[in-house]
């Protein structure tokens, strides 16, 4: 049941716009994301959903402009995954890491997205919001973004670590390591996932999104959250600071090896400049990577440490609601027109700019994994692919003088000649030999006559050279005396050719 209408039924005793609560069921709904108040001395409600009350008119239009950012980021991703599944590694250089990284990305679209498609009822009633067990809409995409937070957290801290492993520690990642980031980079978003929906669950907070319930959050969700996210900023920084100190080794650095020639050192240790040099290929090739950890580890803390900070204002809010006592008697005054009094809210929420920045900056993660871990080869992969499915290939090589051999059955391999009469257009084919008078003619590519000429020696005309004699062949020994063969006349090596 869904019941909007609060000047007909659930006013009460309540002054409006107020509903007095006991006249609406404890179950079915979120009962929990009720937003009342006992000032008055019975408990009254503001009508769902609290944030038409709480945020100027254009919230709404703030909430669905993030979700259709996502569908451009969703655009970006579903490329991105295409084009590691159909082009070659040359023109992607996909890795686990980076497949992964992108997988997680649309999991998080995806809890922004269904909303637009399904366009769900926030309210299950009056002043009671929907939850996970009163809408399928809200559960799923709520589920999406939870796992989409704990698989983005979780990939980029396995970035961080692999990429520390590699530049501090010169470890070469292998299967071991990448069984072992496939089990906990899936493994404990699920687990995540599945204790968050158990203890906390998720309901309609702010917009047509599912987000987490403040019941339990900061333990199950947002604390290990953080602290995945600290510790991945922390190896960062701590990779940082290692490629600085070897820098500034390399260039006080005036040992031996600095001025040799540069090439890689098999010893046990390595001189500060060779470090610097293999740290400086590492990072050329792990840039992309680097870029995307940072930006999706700040958008994480950022999204994190606003929705705990919402969490603390609406517990004490509810704990204490004399800290909204001027606004609600504003509304009751005004006779629910909230414009007048929406200036005495902002002090009761986040303001309306951190929570477009946090939708904002969420929405815009498929656009950076794109850009970071895209790359043009991938363009020009796609356009060869299409090019090569829809032309033709290159036709086969065949001889221009393949048409000429009328007999398949001849087994001579003698030059053909092609001479064409005035009287008749086709070839006339003649056997020739290279003795023949035909084998002069220029036809197509021919090669040169090395054997019918002579060769003569043409003396340079700066040449003070002569042909002379090998001279050394007088012995100071008696050849007989020993096994040596006995020595041969002279004989001019230019004598064979006169006639």
């Amino acid at each position: 049941m869904s019941s909007n209408s609060s000047d007909v039924f659930g006013r009460g005793r309540c002054p409006a716009p107020f509903l007095e609560a006991d006249l609406f069921p404890t179950t079915g709904g979120y009962v929990d994301g009720r937003f009342c108040s006992g000032l008055l001395g019975i408990s009254c409600c503001l009508p769902c959903p609290q944030t038409e009350w709480l945020y100027p008119d254009n919230f709404d239009t703030i909430t669905k402009s993030a979700s259709w950012v996502n569908v451009a980021g969703m655009i970006c991703s579903m490329f991105l995954l295409i084009s590691f599944a159909f082009l070659p590694v040359s023109k992607t250089h996909r890795h686990y890491l980076s497949i992964c990284l992108a997988i997680a990305t649309v999991f998080m679209q995806l809890g922004f997205i269904i909303p637009l498609g399904a366009k769900p009822e926030q309210c299950f009633n009056a002043i009671t919001p929907n939850g996970m067990d009163s809408n399928n809409a809200c559960a799923l995409s709520g589920a999406f973004i939870i796992l989409g937070g704990w698989s983005g957290v979780m990939w980029v801290f396995l970035r961080a670590v692999a990429l520390h492993l590699q530049i501090c520690w010169e470890v070469v990642l292998g299967k071991t390591f990448m069984w072992g980031a496939l089990a906990s980079g899936w493994g404990i978003p699920a687990a995540g996932l599945t204790i968050a929906l158990v203890i906390s669950g998720v309901s309609f907070r702010f917009g047509d999104t599912c987000h987490i319930n403040h019941k339990d959050s900061l333990a199950d969700f947002w604390i290990p959250l953080l602290v995945f996210s600290g510790i991945t900023v922390i190896i960062q920084f701590a990779t940082f600071g290692y490629c600085i100190k070897v820098y500034l080794a390399s260039l006080i650095d005036e040992t031996a090896t600095t001025r040799s020639s540069g090439l890689p050192s098999y010893t046990a240790s390595m001189s500060p400049r060779q470090a610097y040099r293999r740290v400086r290929r590492v990072i050329q090739l792990q840039w992309r990577g680097i870029s995307i950890v940072l930006l999706i580890v700040v958008d994480v803390i950022f999204f994190s440490v606003v929705f705990v900070f919402m969490d603390d204002i609406e517990t004490n809010l509810l704990k204490n609601p004399a800290k909204g006592e001027k606004w609600l008697l504003c509304l009751i005054e005004q006779k629910g027109k909230k414009e007048p009094c929406t200036h005495l809210a902002e002090s009761l929420v986040v303001n309306e700019a951190t929570v477009m920045a946090v939708l904002l900056l969420l929405s815009l993660n498929g656009i950076w994994s794109l850009l970071f871990l895209g790359r043009l080869s991938m363009f020009t992969g796609w356009y060869e692919l299409i090019r090569s499915k829809f032309s033709k290939g290159p036709s086969e090589f065949v001889s221009a003088d393949v048409h000429t051999f009328k007999d398949p059955g001849t087994g001579t391999y003698e030059m053909l000649s092609r001479e064409r009469t005035t009287k008749s257009p086709e070839p006339v084919i003649s056997p020739i030999t290279p003795l023949s008078p035909a084998a002069t003619a220029k036809y197509g590519r021919e090669t040169p006559d090395y054997f019918g000429r002579e060769a003569r020696y043409k003396s340079p005309s700066r040449s003070f050279s002569s042909p002379k004699p090998p001279v050394g062949y007088g012995r100071d020994w008696d050849p007989s005396s020993t096994y040596a063969a006995p020595a041969q006349p002279y004989v001019d090596p230019l004598a064979m050719h006169k006639v």
